[in-house]
This record gives C-alpha cells, sequence and structure tokens, in this order.
C-alpha cells in the first residue's frame, strides 16, 4: 500500500507541475513578455489584441480586420498596436518613414504567399534591392509614354477592348447589365494582352470564349476568402492539406478539410500564363521573332533579361513575374470601374453623371475611331474624369488593406521605439477616411478633386496605388484603361441602377474581406446589376 501511495502522490506531483509549468508559459508568453517585457507596451491599443495574434487572425476570420484597424485608430489615435509584434499607423509622418524612398523597411513573409511556381516576383520581394533590379527591366515597357504610344501594344489593344465591351452593351441593350462578370473579362482581356500579345496568350471573353471567361471563376469563388485565411495563419497545415493524394485526400475531402475545393484559387489562370510562357519559350528556341510584334511585356522581359552580362533570371523566373502581373491586372481595374460606374448610377449622383457626360461629349470626333471609342490621349486629359476615378480609388480602393513592412533594427516613428522585426503598415482604407482631409469622407464627391486649395493636401493622404520604390508599376496602364473605358461608355450611354440592384452596394473580395459601401444596409457580393440607356 504504501508504494501504492508513493507512485500515486509522484503521479499527482507530475501532473501538477505540468499543469504549473503550462501555466506560467501562458503567462508568460501572452500576459509578461507581449505586456510588460516589450517596449510596445506603451503603444495605445485594446490590450487582447497585444496579448496574442489570434485576436487579429479572428478579425481576419470574420472579414472585419480593416475597419477593425479603422475604428481602433478613431479611438486611440494615429499609433496602435494590433498584435504582439504589430502596430498600425496612419499619419503622413509614418507614411513616408516607412514606404518613402530608401527607408529601409522591407516586405513580410506574408507577400510570399503570392510567390508563383515556386518562385519570387517584383510582387514577393522583401529586400528593397531584388524589387529594384527586377523593377527596372520591366520599368520602360509600363512607363506613361509606353502606355500612350501607337508603335506599342498598349494602346491599341485597350482601343480595340473598349470597342469589344461596347459591342457587347449594343448585343444586350434591352436587358440591365451585370457588369462585375463583364468588367472582369474587360481586364482579363486587357492584361493578357499586355502581357503575352494577343497571338501567345492573350484571352478572349469579351468575344464569348467560355475557357477564357472559366479563368475567373476560381478568383470570384467565395470560399477564395476561406483559403487565404488559412494560408496566412495556418500555413503549414494548408500546405499538408493541398499536397495529399489518394486516399488520404479523399478523407480530407470527405470530411470538408479544405478551405476551398481544388483547383484552388489562381490554377487555372497560374496554369494559363505557364502555357503562354512556355509556348513563347519554345518558339524563341526556334526562331528570332514571336508571333506578335515584339511589344508585349512578355517579349520585352525575354529581351531585357537576355541583355544583361550577368543574368539570373530562368524560364520560370520570368513565367513567375509574367503571371503574378496577370493576375495583379484582373481584380484591381474590374473593381474600380465596377464602383465608379455604380456611384454615377445611384440616384443622389446624377449630376456627376451629367457632368460627366457633358465633359466626355466635348472630345471631338478626330479623337476617336470608327467605333466612337476616345484615344487614349484625349481620356488622359480630362479633368473631371480624372476627378471621378480618384474619388472612387479614394472610397472603393480596390486594395484596401494594410500593407505590412518591417526594418531589421530598431527605429522610431511617430515617437514610439519600434524593435527590429516588428511589423507596422498602414491601409489606404485608413488614410482615405481621415475626416480633417476629407470633408464628409464617406460621401461621394468627385468635385472635392476640383478644388485646387484642397487638392494639394489631399493628394498626400491618396494611397490607392501605394509610394516610393513599391508603387504600383502598372498605374498608367489601368488608368489608361479605366480613363478610355469610362468615356466611352458615358458618350454613349446613360447609366442608373437596375431593380435587380435593389439600392445594394456591390461587394468585391479583398483578401480575407468583402469590402462595399459603408452607407448602404446590403450587400450583392460579386454582382452589379445596371440599366444602359442610349443617349439621344
Amino acid at each position: 500500500m504504501g508504494t501504492l501511495s508513493l507512485a500515486s502522490d509522484l503521479s499527482s506531483n507530475v501532473v501538477i507541475a505540468v499543469v504549473l509549468f503550462l501555466a506560467v508559459t501562458i503567462l508568460y508568453t501572452h500576459i509578461y513578455k507581449p505586456l510588460f517585457a516589450t517596449s510596445l507596451r506603451r503603444v495605445p491599443g485594446p490590450k487582447s489584441f497585444a496579448a496574442t495574434k489570434w485576436r487579429l487572425a479572428l478579425a481576419d476570420y470574420r472579414g472585419t480586420r480593416t475597419p477593425l484597424i479603422h475604428s481602433l485608430h478613431q479611438e486611440h489615435g494615429s499609433v496602435v498596436r494590433i498584435g504582439p509584434n504589430e502596430v498600425s499607423f496612419s499619419s503622413l509622418t509614418a507614411l513616408r518613414k516607412i514606404y518613402g524612398a530608401g527607408s529601409g523597411f522591407e516586405r513580410t513573409a506574408f507577400y510570399r504567399m503570392f510567390d508563383v511556381y515556386g518562385r519570387q516576383n517584383l510582387f514577393t520581394f522583401a529586400s528593397t534591392k531584388a524589387h529594384a533590379e527586377r523593377k527596372k527591366l520591366l520599368a520602360h515597357a509600363y512607363s506613361k509614354s509606353m502606355i500612350l504610344s501607337p508603335d506599342a501594344i498598349a494602346k491599341p489593344l485597350i482601343e480595340r477592348n473598349v470597342g469589344k465591351y461596347l459591342d457587347l452593351l449594343k448585343r444586350e441593350k434591352d436587358t440591365p447589365q451585370e457588369i462585375f462578370q463583364s468588367l472582369h473579362w474587360f481586364s482579363l482581356d486587357s492584361i493578357t494582352g499586355f502581357l503575352y500579345g494577343e497571338g501567345q496568350g492573350g484571352t478572349q471573353a469579351l468575344q464569348g470564349d467560355e475557357a477564357h471567361k472559366n479563368l475567373l471563376n476560381d478568383i470570384i469563388d467565395p470560399s477564395r476568402r476561406l483559403l487565404s485565411w488559412f494560408a496566412v495563419h495556418l500555413k503549414n497545415y494548408t500546405k499538408w492539406l493541398y499536397s495529399q493524394t489518394g486516399a488520404m485526400e479523399s478523407l480530407i475531402k470527405s470530411l470538408g478539410l479544405l478551405p476551398m475545393s481544388k483547383p484552388a484559387t489562381y490554377t487555372g489562370i497560374r496554369v494559363h500564363a505557364l502555357q503562354a510562357w512556355s509556348g513563347f519559350e519554345a518558339l524563341k528556341t526556334t526562331s528570332t521573332s514571336s508571333d506578335d510584334d515584339g511589344t508585349a511585356i512578355m517579349d520585352i522581359l525575354y529581351r531585357q533579361n537576355g541583355s544583361k552580362k550577368t543574368s539570373s533570371l530562368d524560364g520560370l523566373d520570368m513565367a513567375s513575374e509574367l503571371a503574378d502581373h496577370f493576375l495583379a491586372g484582373i481584380d484591381t481595374t474590374s473593381d474600380t470601374l465596377m464602383f465608379a460606374i455604380w456611384a454615377l448610377s445611384r440616384p443622389e449622383n446624377r449630376r456627376y453623371q451629367q457632368s460627366l457626360i457633358d465633359e466626355v461629349s466635348k472630345i471631338p470626333a478626330v479623337a476617336c475611331n470608327d467605333d466612337g471609342v476616345p484615344a487614349l490621349e484625349a481620356t488622359d486629359k480630362l479633368p473631371y474624369l480624372d476627378a471621378v476615378l480618384k474619388e472612387t480609388l479614394r472610397l472603393y480602393a480596390p486594395l484596401p488593406a494594410s500593407e505590412p513592412r518591417s526594418l531589421p533594427t530598431d527605429t522610431t516613428i511617430d515617437g514610439y521605439l519600434i524593435p527590429a522585426g516588428t511589423v507596422v503598415s498602414m491601409s489606404p482604407y485608413t488614410l482615405h477616411r481621415n475626416p480633417d482631409v476629407f470633408t464628409d469622407p464617406l460621401k461621394f464627391d468627385p468635385e472635392r478633386w476640383l478644388d485646387e486649395a484642397k487638392v494639394p493636401e489631399m493628394k498626400k493622404w491618396f494611397w490607392a496605388f501605394s509610394s516610393g520604390g513599391r508603387m504600383c508599376i502598372g498605374i498608367h496602364f489601368a488608368m489608361a484603361q479605366m480613363t478610355t473605358l469610362v468615356s466611352a461608355i458615358y458618350r454613349a450611354y446613360t447609366t442608373s441602377e437596375s431593380a435587380k440592384q435593389e439600392g445594394a452596394s456591390p461587394g468585391i473580395t479583398s483578401r480575407f474581406e468583402v469590402f462595399r459601401d459603408e452607407t448602404t444596409a446590403a450587400c450583392k457580393d460579386h454582382e452589379c446589376w445596371i440599366d444602359f440607356q442610349k443617349q439621344s
């Protein structure tokens, strides 16, 4: 009995010791270390966010991260701690410090989820040096002078695709248009033609090619948001889930464990992109020219890379780069176009639409082609159109969430000591809703951008395309598409919300979240119904 009693006591002591050890570990990890043993303890913000990264992960899961962080800034000021090792900022001084040229801040591991074919690209490079070296190969091809040049691929391509979109409206003239889908076809055809050339990988979704339309299926699937959450917060588990085959794969599927059914997000796009590159690369090994005129980004990248004496890019590196631009060029442009048309179609914004119609109707006939499509250089110079698009990008930025960065050394931002390796971030969503800069910030008001006294300050806070060395390389191509299509539509049509829209805001997907107009009570996810009335 004595031996049994001793063994029982020892077992109880072991259990107690284990429990105490776990309790001390939890208290140290989630209480003492994040709340007391770091200089970040001085940064304002809720203790629940400071104690564990899973509080912010919960907001990601619920799809409320960005507006929640915005509300924290409204409560606590321009500096808010949103994680044990993460701080959000919303001041111009922080914007310059973190994202300004030569800041030294690098992209975090978050961006590695956008690697393609196992290779990094312009979007996923952490170091500014690697990013700058890659950007040198492409910067001229994306410059405004090249986009507007009649001898390059962008100008004739965009003008043709705008004509095709007008043809689509004519074919469907007696019914309301669901423009979320059709605008995605427009941006898809534009970016693939620009990247690969219309004969080497360019799509024809606007012409009704079902296979090309289907490339968008996994982008618009709502479960994409859940997969993104798993890929960020349960990275290794997600990799394991999607690498299983055979009986284990069948078991995983039967248990409903996959965040998104196979093929998962971007699979179709990446297959198409790789096929386009492989066909081009094979052609280059047997011929000195490609099927296009040599101004597609694929051909330019290939030549630029080949002209470097010590090139480090192989075929997959270039295929990855192009595939990333492919993906980046679809949602961003189409979502902005959709919100611009929807906002102009709302009854309370009728006068803005009429002012835009008045402006685009003055584009001379000699500046338009036979289909009535204005030339890019004509639409580039319209101040009211520019104001409409700026206001759309301010209020409905297609990438509104935070952009994380980190610095390998200690630094000070807005008076707070930020330890090395801390994740710092800012978001267009919060910057664009500063009431001290943008009067009545939730109101769609393009004419705020015509107030010469206020525009200089507003431009400082306008961050739809990021800033510094990491500023969006595709800004001029995106703006050329948007100015040309919007001006062509409102030269020919007036628009209004369809009864099918029922006053609801359209909704778009960005990472984990659905973004919409906050002033509306309802939202139609990935839908936007608009009536087009032919102008007399």
